[in-house]
Parts: structure tokens; C-alpha cells; sequence
């Protein structure tokens, strides 16, 4: 009787545990299944915000927008205020367009865009030029003189590591930069503050012009080199140009951009000359004067529509990066059309500046 009774309590254990061990199986794979199905819908909505975080800010009407910002704070609109405040809203976009600022981004999907943390490196190319211009040259009557107090801070705050995320953020520092410059606004526009000086001349303007030629000539040999190039080497050593009489040994290299990297360089491209065609904008308006006695205010319009045409809408899902007459198309070397045809008309336009 006790045997019976024994091997029937070790039968009922031996189900119990066989229960137990269908009850775990099958929580497993309900947990499995819930977690894969949390995952599937994580990615979904990583690759929505993605999108969605990607998109390229529209184009602004400089000028009104100046005048609004001069109205709201209660500013006098005088020679130089357009240029310094469309400075500081092409700023401002990087940090207020859709997703914020993403170039120092540590979490998805930030983490995993790269297209337009490019473009954000070229807005931010032509931020620190222009910066580095007005403390330089706009706000100074001559190279003796003294740079403005607000300005020199502006600078620096731009020219901080755009990928920094912490100790000092990018942001953090960005944002210091604009409100050094909106102060710099509030003492321009303020008669009782005549230390604060805009300078309207040729020659600040052709030395700013420099910069933006050397910036597109470099953002074109770049885009072309999309599809590779054999091209002369041109960087010829002091000694060997200083013989004369002879022509110095040329060599060839192959130039090629990474295919990883054309795309990077497409947006990049895209962002200087989104940023650069309002600051244009803005330089029409406060140069107007100097650009009628040079003739040149065709030429600055010139440039600004290659430019705007350089920001149509990409249709393609990706950079594509055919031959220059094969059947699929590239875009960087449409792209490096527009970019070449600017830096061309940039130049003329030095051209005119300098004559008399």
C-alpha cells in the first residue's frame, strides 16, 4: 500500500513538472514573440522620425524676416542689420529645424543619419566665414582699428568641435554665438552706441567673396570626383618652379571620392549653398549702394539662383552615383554644375569689385 501510494505522489510530481515545463515553453515564446514585435515597431518608428528628421528647412525671405525681427525688439533697421540678422536665423536653423541639431547625436535614430549632420557641416562652414568676415572686416574702419567686443566672443562660439555632445554641448556653444551676435545687433541699431559699426565697402566685401570662391572651388572638385578622374598634379614643389626655362615634371593621380562618402559631400554641399544663398540675400540689401557703382547687382542675382536651383527637391531615395553619360543619373555632378557656375560668377563678380 505504501509503495502504491509512493509511486503515485512521484507520477503526480512527474506531471506537475511536465506542466510546468509546457507552462515555461510557451511563456517563452509569447515573451519572445513581444519583445521581437516591441523591436519591429522600435525600427518602424526610428525609420519614420528618420525620415521625418531629414527633411532640408525651406528657403526664408531674408529681408522681411530681418525687418519682423527689428519690429518685435523694437530696433531701428540701419545699414548691416539684414546681413547680421539673417546670420543669426541661418544659425538659429540648425538648432530649431526638424530634429533639432543631430551631428553630435548618440542615440538613434540621430545616431544613424548622416546625410544631414552633412548638411548642418556645410550651414556651419559658411556661419564661421561670415563670423570671421564681420570681426575682421565689416565691423572694423581700418586693420588698425579695434574689433568688436561681441563679435570676437561670436567667433570662437561658432568655430567649437560641431560634434561635441557634452562639456560643453555644440548647441550650448552655438547659442552663446547668437546671442553675442543678436548683442552686437542692439548696439548697431542703437544711436547712443556709436562703437558698434557696419562698413560697407568694396573691400570688405571682396575679402569675404574670397572665402566663398575658395569654398566652392574645393565643393566642386570634390562632387566631381565622384565618378573618378585622372587629373595633373599641379602641386608643384618651390625648387622645381623656380628653374627657368624648363618645364617642370607634371605627374597624374587618380582622383576619386569613396562611394561612401558622396553622399556626405552631395549634402554638404547642399547646406553651404542654402545657407550662402540667403546670406546673399542679405548682402544685396546692405551692399546695394556699392553693388550699383560697381554694376555688379546682376551678378550677386546671378549667383543666387544657381544657388537656390542647387536646393531642388531630390527625388531619388539616394545619391545616385551613375557615369556622366551612362543610364543611371549623378547627381553630384549636377550638383558640381551649379556649384561651378556660382564660384564662376563669384569670381567676375571679385572682378568688378576691384575695378575702379
Amino acid at each position: 500500500m505504501l509503495d502504491w501510494k509512493k509511486r503515485m505522489g512521484d507520477a503526480r510530481e512527474r506531471v506537475d513538472d511536465s506542466v510546468d515545463d509546457v507552462r515555461s515553453y510557451f511563456g517563452g515564446i509569447w515573451l519572445s514573440r513581444a519583445l521581437g514585435s516591441l523591436l519591429v515597431i522600435y525600427l518602424l518608428a526610428c525609420v519614420v522620425v528618420g525620415w521625418y528628421w531629414s527633411r532640408e528647412p525651406d528657403l526664408f525671405p531674408v529681408q522681411q524676416d530681418a525687418q519682423a525681427a527689428a519690429e518685435r525688439a523694437g530696433r531701428q533697421m540701419v545699414n548691416g542689420y539684414t546681413t547680421v540678422e539673417a546670420l543669426k536665423t541661418v544659425a538659429q536653423t540648425l538648432l530649431d529645424k526638424s530634429g533639432g541639431y543631430l551631428s553630435n547625436d548618440l542615440a538613434p535614430p540621430g545616431l544613424w543619419l548622416d546625410n544631414m549632420p552633412s548638411w548642418e557641416y556645410g550651414v556651419l562652414v559658411q556661419v564661421r566665414d561670415l563670423s570671421r568676415a564681420l570681426r575682421k572686416d565689416f565691423a572694423r574702419s581700418q586693420s588698425q582699428s579695434t574689433e568688436d567686443p561681441d563679435l570676437a566672443k561670436a567667433e570662437p562660439r561658432f568655430n567649437f568641435d560641431n560634434k561635441s555632445w557634452a562639456l560643453p554641448a555644440a548647441e550650448a556653444e552655438y547659442k552663446e554665438g547668437i546671442r553675442s551676435l543678436d548683442r552686437f545687433l542692439a548696439r548697431l541699431s542703437d544711436p547712443k552706441q556709436p562703437n558698434a559699426q557696419f562698413y560697407s565697402r568694396a573691400d570688405n566685401l571682396n575679402n569675404w567673396l574670397g572665402d566663398v570662391a575658395t569654398r566652392l572651388g574645393s565643393l566642386s572638385q570634390r562632387l566631381s570626383a565622384s565618378v573618378g578622374r585622372v587629373r595633373l598634379n599641379t602641386d608643384i614643389s618651390p625648387e622645381a618652379a623656380a628653374v627657368s626655362g624648363q618645364v617642370p615634371a607634371v605627374s597624374e593621380e587618380v582622383v576619386e571620392t569613396p562611394w561612401l562618402q558622396i553622399d556626405n559631400v552631395f549634402y554638404e554641399a547642399r547646406g553651404q549653398a542654402w545657407a550662402l544663398s540667403h546670406i546673399l540675400r542679405a548682402i544685396e540689401v546692405d551692399f546695394a549702394d556699392v553693388l550699383a557703382k560697381k554694376n555688379a547687382t546682376i551678378s550677386v542675382r546671378q549667383i543666387i539662383r544657381e544657388l537656390e536651383a542647387a536646393q531642388e527637391p531630390l527625388w531619388s531615395p539616394m545619391v545616385l552615383n551613375g557615369s556622366g553619360y551612362g543610364i543611371l543619373a549623378n547627381h553630384s555632378l549636377v550638383m558640381a554644375n551649379y556649384i561651378s557656375r556660382a564660384n564662376a560668377a563669384v569670381i567676375d563678380l571679385r572682378q568688378l569689385l576691384e575695378q575702379g
